[in-house]
C-alpha cells in the first residue's frame, strides 16, 4: 500500500470511518469510532503506511498496516500488521 496523507478533518473522518481492522490484537469495525473513544472528536492530521491484510478499506482487503491520528497534542497510533498483533498507543503531549 502507497503510504497516506490527510490534513482535512472531513477527509480524514471519512478514512477512517471507511477502515476496519480483523485479525489478532485490537480489531474494530470502524476505526472512527475507536478514534473518537481516544477524545479525538476532530482530527487534524492521519498518517497510514504499511500493509495489512487483516485491515479492510471499503470492504477489501489489504488496507495500511500503520494509522498515526492527531488533534493538537493528542495522538492515537495503531500498530501492527502482517502477522503480528496489532495494537494501540494513546499520548497527551503536556
Amino acid at each position: 500500500m502507497k503510504p497516506i496523507e490527510l490534513n482535512d478533518p472531513s477527509k480524514i473522518e471519512e478514512f477512517l470511518g471507511n477502515i476496519a481492522l480483523t485479525g489478532k490484537g485490537f480489531t474494530t469495525e470502524c476505526l472512527l469510532g475507536d478514534v473518537y473513544d481516544a477524545g479525538l472528536d476532530y482530527p487534524d492530521f492521519l498518517k497510514a503506511e504499511g500493509e495489512d491484510p487483516g485491515a479492510l478499506y471499503l470492504g477489501k482487503s489489504p488496507a495500511w498496516a500503520k494509522y498515526h491520528v492527531r488533534q493538537g497534542k493528542r495522538v492515537f497510533m495503531v500498530y501492527g500488521g502482517e502477522g503480528g498483533e496489532r495494537r494501540t498507543h494513546f499520548s497527551e503531549t503536556p
